[in-house]
């Protein structure tokens, strides 16, 4: 059985990039980077309510982060990266440092991790494995990555920015299999989907989700969330993005500006789909779904069959995030550094915390009681309810 890893990634804008990672011909285009390309005003922000008490309990600096990160959690532990090449391992109750490493090398995808091995891509196309303050291996990729490592099993997964899957082993490092999947003219250099569910490993391949064997890669079953449209590659680009939300065999996806959907991971068996124009990943529970539009529109959707339960506009262009459900709230950062917190009812605001003024570029996480928020200028913050 594969262990359940609670990894995600995120940037705020996906940057579309002409695919030359195996040599495919394209021509480039300029990333947004964080906040969508959406360059209208935000309207001024409603006076912070302060309906829910929360508190800063602790706060740490990591390098600067200009890639789709990801903070994996286990148990209380954090696994986190920074553009510079760092990776460290957190108490996420104290902040305090368990352990730091680096690699060597800029990273542009990570950090994965099963509390014991932290996994990362660097920018040289190596898939780096560290513990304890130290590198245990290294392997070259085919193909760049932008996605966070799953490591699962005493494996490491990794889903390239070719749609391929490949497994390593976690003591090793050496390559166990590889599933190519037939190559697309347009990549996003964004944080796709790659997760655990039970004995099946979940990739995101351009619009589909593929249940594959983590013993040998072949295929269990594929489902397509978004199909490619339009007549030309950019108009056809369709790639699955963002962290997921799975509440025991129930995962929920984003199709990049296309639609969100959810199916059942035993069989690949589809739920529903609904048209959503966002580029982020989602937060869920056992009743809503929660993402967040182009325009910085905050949606929830009932996850047994799609039907709108509520859509907040009070963080119109605001560059938002995925968010997170945490019990009765909905926690979601912005461009500005800003973390809001909604009702989970009805998506008004509960109250507003602040970091240290730069982009919330991870998606938030829950570890232990501690709501834990990244920036790109490498700020690492812990909240607690009071």
């Amino acid at each position: 059985m594969i262990k359940q890893a609670m990894t995600a990634g995120r940037i705020g804008a996906a940057a579309v990039l002409a695919a030359s990672l195996l040599g495919l011909a394209g021509c480039s285009m300029m990333p947004s980077f964080l906040g969508g390309s959406d360059k209208a005003a935000p309207p001024q922000l409603e006076p912070n309510p302060g309906l829910l008490a929360v508190r800063q309990a602790w706060t740490t600096k990591l390098g600067e982060v200009g890639f789709p990160m990801t903070v994996a959690v286990n148990g209380t532990q954090l696994a986190l990266a920074s553009s510079d090449g760092t990776v460290a391992m957190l108490d996420a109750g104290t902040g305090r440092e368990l352990w730091r490493a680096g690699v060597g090398s800029a990273i542009v995808a990570g950090a994965g991790s099963d509390g014991t091995t932290l996994a990362v891509v660097t920018r040289d196309n190596e898939l780096v494995a560290a513990s304890a303050g130290k590198v245990l291996w290294r392997q070259k990729l085919a193909a760049q990555a932008y996605t966070a490592p799953l490591v699962a099993g005493n494996r490491v997964f990794v889903l390239a920015a070719d749609r391929s899957v490949s497994a390593f082993d976690g003591q090793s490092g050496r390559r166990l299999w590889s599933q190519p999947r037939p190559g697309e003219p347009l990549v996003l250099r964004q944080s796709g989907v790659l997760l655990a569910v039970g004995d099946t490993l979940l990739a995101g391949q351009g619009g589909r989700v593929v249940g594959l064997n983590p013993n040998n890669g072949s295929v269990r079953w594929d489902a397509a969330i978004a199909t490619p449209r339009g007549t030309n590659d950019v108009e056809r680009l369709v790639d699955l993005v963002g962290r997921p939300s799975r509440v025991g065999n129930s995962v929920c996806v984003r199709a990049f500006q296309a639609s969100v959907g959810c199916l059942d991971a035993t069989r690949g068996g589809l739920a529903w789909t609904k048209p959503s124009n966002g580029g982020d990943g989602l937060g869920g529970d056992d009743r809503l779904v929660v993402g967040t539009e182009s325009d910085g529109r905050v949606v929830a959707w009932r996850r047994d069959n799609g039907e709108r339960a509520w859509t907040t506009d009070k963080l119109l262009h605001r560059g938002t995030g995925t968010p997170l459900l945490v019990g009765n709230s909905v926690a979601v950062g912005d461009s500005t550094g800003l973390l809001h917190v909604l009702s989970r009812e009805d998506g008004k605001l509960l109250t507003r915390l602040t970091t240290d003024g730069s982009p919330v570029v991870a998606p938030p996480v829950i570890a232990g009681s501690t709501l834990v928020v990244v920036t790109r200028n490498g700020g690492v913050y812990g909240f607690v309810p009071q």
